[in-house]
């Protein structure tokens, strides 16, 4: 029996599905997660008691309302946590539940809603034990109640940098340093753009301003350039804004350069997709009311092109009710129009952001031949500049050339990263290096799965 399908239980897929339940449906809304808010608004486990404001802080209010709404809905809808969806194909997606049993479901018409992970330009060291992504380090504090590090440095760009730091120094494990790669500059020029949303900015501010009074340096303009260590991490190498060079001791590493989408699953459902400058990537395509170019197919939310969680509720409303609209069930056009102006306003924000945490352009440039892009495939920048000098300059080509990509991750790790180098070795933009095609699985299955029951 085919359904109408949510996939993703983040600030996007919770609305979907609240808004669907609210019009008479009974969606299915499957969680990669044991519990239902996606990463920014993470559960703790179950037998956890941290206070809800000392998970969220300011995000409090909206992390509640959030979980509240999902909860309210679950008598009305077939809510499947820990279940991860892996493929899709032929009107179906492949399913696998609990770590261990697998399934097929057919659906009519689904709503993708896979958020966004963090967008890694490699360093060297960076394989050691002890360095995180930005979004792995918050993931061990919210879910895991602990931090990555007693004497951990903080390191990247974007506004996750700033939130993280903030998070682990209320926590008491205050970073050594927070090396941001954007310089001042950058973000002072971009202020009446992120004026657009002022609670946004306010909250931004304070969190830079919060950091600097309980005595965590921060640095602006500043480039990571190695981690060190024998077994584990043991110190990391940075260049300040004014060339000087550094050395500081640590324990641990979280870093990243702002988020990508995750659009893995919006490939394999046979979306169009277009390039994005903004977004530095190969976005799945989406009309104003987040329709794909497939029928049945819905897009919201950070993985079809990262503007936040506020965003991304408004955006997965919209996408229910333009699913209900082509059902035939009566929609309110009013509020339809009203959430895509919203939408457009954050689209400006969104333009400053980026203004504020440019991309570091020069990062493939630098990047030393022996520095390891596919950790999985153990692949180095020297390597893939080799497949671009026999003549391979397609992404794919070149993947199948060194096999960048091939790995667990199927890129979603490396694949930014080995774009960059390709393109920078072969002289062309960036965008016509082509993009990583979709493969499944999507994310790697265990060995000795069985049929659902």
């Amino acid at each position: 029996m085919s359904a109408v399908v949510v996939v993703g239980a983040g600030p996007a897929g919770i609305r979907a599905a609240q808004t669907l339940v609210a019009h008479g449906l009974e969606p299915v809304l499957l969680d990669e997660s044991a519990r239902g808010g996606g990463q920014i608004y993470r559960q703790q486990p179950g037998n956890f008691q941290r206070p809800i404001k000392a998970l969220y802080g300011f995000e409090a209010g909206k992390a509640q309302a959030l979980h509240g709404a999902l909860e309210a809905a679950q008598a009305k809808l077939d809510y499947r946590p820990d279940t991860l969806v892996w493929n899709a194909e032929a009107r179906a997606l492949d399913t696998l539940s609990q770590g261990r049993y697998v399934d097929r479901l057919a659906f009519d018409q689904v709503i993708v809603a896979t958020g966004a992970t963090d967008r890694i330009l490699p360093v060297p060291g960076w394989t050691l034990p002890g360095v995180y992504s930005l979004g792995a380090a918050q993931v061990a504090l919210k879910f895991q109640g602990c931090a990555i590090g007693s004497r951990p440095v903080l390191a990247g760009t974007g506004p996750l940098l700033y939130l993280v730091a903030y998070q682990y120094a209320k926590a008491g494990a205050k970073p050594l340093a927070v090396l941001d790669s954007a310089p001042f500059r950058d973000q002072a020029a971009a202020t009446p753009a992120l004026l657009g949303q002022p609670a946004t900015f306010a909250k931004g501010l304070y969190y830079r301003s919060w950091l600097a009074l309980h005595g965590v340096p921060v640095h602006q303009g500043a480039e990571l350039l190695a981690v060190e260590g024998e077994r584990r991490v043991e110190a990391v190498r940075w260049r300040a804004a004014d060339g000087e060079a550094h050395r500081l001791e640590c324990d641990a590493l979280g870093f990243g350069q702002t988020l990508r989408s995750e659009t893995q699953l919006a490939d394999l459902l046979g979306c169009d997709f277009a390039w994005s400058v903004l977004n530095r990537a190969w976005l799945p395509v989406r009309d104003s009311g987040g329709r794909s170019s497939q029928t049945g197919v819905y897009l919201a939310g950070d993985g079809a092109g990262i503007q936040g969680a506020d965003a991304a509720e408004l955006a997965g409303e919209l996408a229910a009710l333009s699913l209900l609209e082509d059902r035939g069930v009566p929609v309110d056009r009013a509020r339809i129009q009203a959430l895509q102006a919203r939408l457009a306003r954050f689209e400006v924000f969104r333009q400053g952001l980026e203004r504020a945490f440019p991309f570091p352009a020069d990062w493939a440039a630098k990047a030393p031949d022996e520095l390891m892009v596919c950790r999985c495939e153990q692949v180095s920048a020297g390597e893939i500049r080799a497949a671009v000098d026999q003549g391979h300059w397609e992404i794919n080509r070149v993947k199948a050339t060194c096999r960048v990509g091939m790995g667990r991750c199927q890129g979603r790790i490396c694949g930014a990263a080995a774009a960059e180098l390709i393109a920078c070795a072969s002289g062309r933009p960036l965008d016509q290096i082509g993009r990583l095609r979709a493969q499944a699985p999507i994310k790697p299955l265990p060995f000795g799965v069985e049929l659902a029951p």
